[in-house]
């Protein structure tokens, strides 16, 4: 019986981009969708509503030398939800550095030296690319501070620039969006308060971009969190929980912002976590305008079920919402937090970093990068001529 070609349309939007691929190489009618734009857009909004299937393993994203980068799936079943071949995977690994990801595709920066600024967005699962120009005057790269976000909507990098703010080093920054093709610098500065903000982790939501400081005993002032929101240029603080803040001078405390909920449900929220002496502490905002906190989840890792002898953990995260991940220097670890029994930890993978482990998720879609995309000339990158 054959289907009628909406209800193929509808039923393979809904597949991860490797998939498609597949069946595409044995079928004429399905080898015209993944060049078709609606198809393409259709795939990336069906997957902003499932979650990210996979993660990068890599080291700190604002170094300017290139470092290795490892794909993971995120359980068993997504393993065949990667859909990054070896050649993109070592490239990435030998001239780039990965930024952020979202909804399929990835900021990069070209490892080109520290005083050389290229940065472009990649898909790796159709590997086209679409080069980001640097205007002139953001070229002081130790000074900026980069972020990326896609949504239904379109996507977004963000800048940070601290490049003339003179002899005070920590009170504000100002902002240029790039979007749809173009670079917008806002009036409104983005206010950080007295101390350093930890700018590797940043949080889009409600509209804002959301960063939380350190929790060194350098001042007087209790950590917390600042947001700018992109349509009204408002700069806000906000608290985080007083139980969050004991002891958060010590030097093995860290603590992490993260989504929390699953997208455009009731429950989608920012979460903070804090990792103190082997025992981690997860903290919902489940009310935003007030900053009102409620604690989810409070456990050490022989608590989880970790057998390890004297581990370090090396790195967390907190993907698709509710799954905390963490490495520690061999394994990655994964914990639900929306059981609220709290389930046993779960092995996801060996890995080959020792210290410094940063996460970047990943989804696998057809999502395009933008007006002006080209496919990805990995021979001639390689070779330094791009």
């Amino acid at each position: 019986m054959a289907f009628p070609y909406d209800d193929i349309f509808e039923i393979f939007s809904w597949l991860p981009a490797k998939a498609i691929y597949k069946f595409t190489s044995c079928n004429k009618l399905l080898s015209k969708f993944p060049d078709e734009p609606y198809f393409a857009l259709k795939q990336a909004q069906n997957a902003l509503l499932r979650d990210d299937t996979c993660f990068f393993i890599h080291n700190d994203p604002v170094q300017w030398y290139n470092s290795k980068i490892e794909l993971h799936p995120l359980s068993q079943q997504n393993e065949l939800s990667c859909g990054v071949s070896n050649d993109i995977l070592l490239f990435l690994s030998k001239h780039t550095n990965v930024i952020s990801s979202s909804n399929g595709l990835i900021l990069c920066r070209l490892a080109s030296g520290p005083n050389k600024l290229k940065f472009f967005i990649v898909n790796p699962a159709t590997q086209w690319w679409l080069p980001i120009p640097i205007p002139e005057h953001l070229h002081v790269y130790q000074n900026l501070r980069i972020g990326f976000e896609c949504d239904s909507k379109g996507c977004m990098v963000f800048v940070f620039d601290a490049s003339d703010r003179g002899w005070c080093s920590n009170l504000d920054y100002k902002v240029h969006l790039y979007k749809d093709g173009e670079w917008k610098t806002r009036e409104e500065r983005f206010f950080t308060g007295g101390r350093n903000l930890i700018f590797d982790n940043l949080v889009y939501y409600n509209g804002a971009i959301h960063i939380i400081s350190d929790c060194f005993s350098y001042i007087s002032y209790k950590p917390y969190i600042v947001s700018y929101n992109f349509t009204n240029g408002e700069s806000r603080m906000l608290s985080v929980p007083t139980e969050a803040t004991k002891n958060s001078d010590y030097h093995d405390c860290k603590m992490r912002i993260f989504k929390w909920g699953k997208l455009n449900s009731s429950s989608e929220s920012i979460c903070l976590v804090r990792l103190r002496n082997y025992e981690f502490t997860v903290w919902a905002l489940v009310k935003y305008e007030s900053g009102l906190w409620k604690r989810v989840l409070k456990v050490g890792v022989e608590a989880m079920g970790l057998m390890e002898e004297d581990p370090t953990i090396t790195g967390f995260v907190v993907l698709n919402g509710d799954v905390l991940v963490f490495a520690t220097k061999k394994k990655i670890y994964g914990y639900d937090l929306s059981n609220e029994k709290y389930t046993r930890i779960q092995e996801i993978c060996e890995h080959k970093f020792k210290l410094n482990v940063r996460f970047t998720s990943y989804s696998n879609t057809l999502r395009m990068c933008g007006v002006g995309a080209l496919p990805l000339p990995l021979s001639e990158l390689s070779k330094g001529k791009c």
